[in-house]
């Protein structure tokens, strides 16, 4: 499954090697990936807490499993 909205390792692995990133760039670059991740998981886990639980189901989750990572901080994983 890819992610939309953030570069994955492979992508940076491939930029590392067409032009080496300079250090700042590097950290903008690990921050951009970091922070966008943490946005996933903002979204995604809020929108758990709000699934039905025939959709819950679906998707193989129970109530309590559901709401014990709904209600994990954004950094965990």
């Amino acid at each position: 499954m890819s992610q939309p909205h953030a570069l994955i390792s492979a992508d940076l692995t491939f930029l590392d090697r067409q032009r080496p990133l300079g250090l700042v760039a590097t950290l903008a670059v690990r921050f951009a990936v970091t922070a966008s991740k943490w946005a996933i998981r903002v979204r995604t886990r809020r929108t758990l807490k709000t699934l039905d639980p025939h959709l819950l189901r679906d998707i193989g989750l129970t109530k309590d499993a559901a709401d014990i990572e709904a209600n994990k901080r954004f950094w965990h994983v």
